[in-house]
């Protein structure tokens, strides 16, 4: 193919999956024929459970849609167009399948014999081990004979159903409780820690990443040996199951074995992954409303997409550990916005790319400081930052300069932000932070400020091992190409420039005569379809987009109710920034949230958790109901309960035990508060009228 062709190839690619593959129209066919009658009808129906937000942020693992993403792939390498069909219900995959709703289930099944006497799995993609787990005090599991007379907590439409439904023959004491089939294996998890059930099974790489956040729950023992996971055609489609078993050949989707690697970029494109150190905060990276975000996330996503890789987060407990792992082989770069100080290219075994960030180093007090004017302010004054950053550093030559002040240790694993956020509160006296990440903190407070600068600008860098020559070189040929590029740029001001904190409350009537909105009609008619006053509806629709149906947030939130693509995708909704279509989806999507939090929670609170969730993700507001919990608080009310501890979730000593990881949890504090004021104040104006 020559050069020509392959750029009209991509282009044709780039139409087909932004046009075509999310169309509704093309899934209302059915088809049970192999390739060749496929390829008659031009698509591949992927077929997908809806994910509803329930990934839990990767601490080490591939980030979320990875099937998806690769299953596109495969489509386009066989000359069909890709077409998603979310399915709702994860046990109804194999049916849709097998009705001929869709050609290919690209999700994670594990293989077992019920399932192989029903569908044709393909190679596989990963290995697991099916583990029983039970709170870290219970020690009266330690071989298969010991689950006699235990209740086991597991889903029907599970596998690890099907395997104690196996062990029963054997010991028929083994008791299998069925839960509800909304609860997903870590919620289960959850509720086995908090001594809802007695014990349950899951595979070992999911527990293996529950454990990187939580303490209270163990492996008591294995049930089964290595499990082959993979995806699934007809029976019938053999020439289909072939290219898709000579794709997961080509594409290594096996993954990797948990070893160490130090091999330089031929290798790494060998193994197709490339394994990504950094810190999971605002900058960096972090999740938000169900999907992966973070300037420094982003950037490694686009040079992996160039290399033709896919990437996997990881995320050391400390700052400290990012260099060391690296070293290691435990990751290939470090991407987790590191100043390249004199001290740290003096390290040996490690190289630095060319800068791809500039930031001055900001003294940092609350926002009443106005003292401090220039370097001989600080005398008197106590500085606190981590020993192992570039501050410390920073501080230190001033120190040696003669500017007086104390210089005092946070702890290593403290981020930042919380280093801030104790400044503002009057817990330390001052810190410092590099300009970018003083520019998000104050899209979101006014109670700090950047005193002075006490440095000029520094650079930032990704750190590679010093061996790596061919990585660093491809590194710096990105950041050579892409600084202040349309695409960096555009993702630059996107976490650092844009205001997308929460605007000042205020009143405002967008129409005339009686109306609160230019959409009341509309409003009303899903508000009463989904049960919701539709007074309050407008009120979220203002704080989204100020009644623009053409707004896009920072992060790709769409039209009046701010829905993100991929939940739109999976609620069957395509112009969004149709007022009907818009608002549709937000209700709908509102109406999902309020329906997982199940009673006897009442009615008042199943809508705050709602909004809650539509604002910051379901997933954190799961972390901050059962950091409520350990906290004494009540996880069933939202207000001075469950709000106190979504606070905390920006404290890494609270979000490196939380299932979703960092979360910003004054914004969705602040985003029920304000909607809710609002919504009475509409409930005035229109009872007035």
């Amino acid at each position: 193919m020559s050069k020509h062709q392959f750029l009209l190839f991509l282009l044709w690619s780039l139409f087909i999956v932004l046009c075509c593959s999310e169309c509704r129209d093309c899934t209302s066919y059915e088809e049970k024929g192999d390739l060749e009658a496929i390829k008659k009808r031009g698509k591949l129906r992927i077929l997908l459970p809806v994910l509803w937000e329930d990934e839990m942020l990767p601490r080490e693992g591939t980030p979320l849609g990875l099937n998806e993403e690769v299953a596109k792939k495969f489509a386009l390498e066989i000359g069909l167009v890709p077409v998603v069909v979310y399915v709702e219900n994860y046990e109804d995959l194999i049916e849709y399948l097998l009705d001929g709703k869709g050609d290919l289930i690209a999700a994670d099944l594990t293989v077992t014999s019920e399932r192989k006497s029903r569908v044709a799995f393909s190679a596989p993609i990963k290995l697991v081990k099916e583990q029983v787990v039970t709170r870290t005090d219970d020690n009266t599991i330690k071989k298969k004979k010991d689950l006699s007379g235990r209740q086991l907590a597991i889903r029907k439409s599970s596998s690890y159903w099907e395997t104690l439904e196996e062990l029963k023959k054997s010991y028929p004491g083994v008791e299998m409780l069925p839960v509800k089939e909304n609860l997903d294996t870590e919620q289960i998890i959850h509720l086995v820690a908090e001594g809802v059930y007695d014990a349950t099974v899951a595979d070992n790489n999911l527990i293996d990443e529950v454990l990187r956040y939580r303490s209270d729950v163990k492996v008591a023992i294995d049930l089964t040996g290595d499990r082959p996971v993979a995806w699934a055609v007809r029976p019938q489609s053999t020439e289909l199951l072939k290219e898709l078993n000579s794709f997961i050949d080509r594409e290594k989707l096996a993954g990797l074995s948990g070893e160490t690697y130090k091999d330089d970029l031929p290798g790494i494109k060998g193994r197709k992954v490339l394994r990504v150190l950094t810190r999971n905060n605002a900058a960096n990276y972090f999740l938000w409303r169900g999907e992966l975000v973070g300037f420094e996330y982003e950037l490694a996503r686009e040079f992996a997409r160039r290399h033709g890789l896919r990437i996997k987060m990881i995320v050391p407990p400390s700052h400290d550990d990012l260099i060391p792992w690296l070293k290691e082989g435990r990751g290939d770069v470090v991407a987790a916005s590191l100043t390249v100080t004199e001290e740290r290219k003096a390290e040996q075994g490690v190289s630095y790319s060319r800068p791809y960030n500039y930031v001055t180093e900001m003294l940092v007090a609350r926002a009443d400081e106005e003292s401090l004017q220039e370097m001989r302010d600080l005398a008197g004054r106590e500085v606190v930052v981590r020993p192992g950053s570039s501050y410390w550093q920073t501080l230190s030559r001033l120190k040696e300069q003669g500017v007086e002040f104390q210089l005092q240790e946070a702890p290593a694993d403290m981020e930042t932000e919380e280093i801030i956020d104790k400044v503002a509160k009057g817990e330390y006296d001052l810190t410092v932070a590099d300009s970018h990440i003083l520019d998000i903190e104050l899209t979101y407070r006014d109670d700090i400020k950047g005193a002075f600068a006490l440095t000029d600008k520094v650079p930032h860098g990704w750190a590679v091992r010093a061996e790596n020559k061919e990585l660093l070189a491809a590194i710096n040929s990105f950041f050579e190409k892409e600084y202040r590029g349309l695409f960096y740029n555009v993702t630059y001001n996107k976490y650092f420039k844009h205001k997308h904190g929460i605007r000042k409350l205020v009143e405002q009537r967008a129409g005339t005569g009686n109306k609160l909105s230019p959409y009341d009609e509309i409003v009303k008619k899903y508000a009463k379809r989904y049960a919701f006053d539709w007074r309050l509806i407008t009120s979220q629709m203002y704080q989204e987009s100020r009644f623009d149906p053409g707004a896009v947030s920072w992060a790709g939130a769409l039209g009046l109710m701010q829905v993100m693509p991929r939940t739109l995708k999976e609620l069957g909704f395509e112009d969004v920034h149709s007022p009907d279509e818009g608002i549709h989806a937000g209700v709908k999507y509102l109406y999902q949230m309020r329906s997982r939090f199940d009673a006897p929670l009442p009615l008042t609170e199943s809508v705050n958790f709602a909004l809650a969730s539509y604002n910051v993700g379901y997933g954190h507001v799961l972390d901050a109901r059962r950091l409520a919990g350990r906290m004494g608080l009540n996880p069933d009310e939202w207000f001075n309960n469950v709000e106190r501890a979504m606070l905390l979730l920006a404290k890494p000593e609270y979000y490196r035990h939380s299932r979703y990881g960092y979360c910003r949890g004054s914004e969705p504090v602040k985003y029920v508060q304000e909607i809710l004021t609002r919504y009475s104040a509409y409930i005035n104006i229109a009872e007035h009228q």
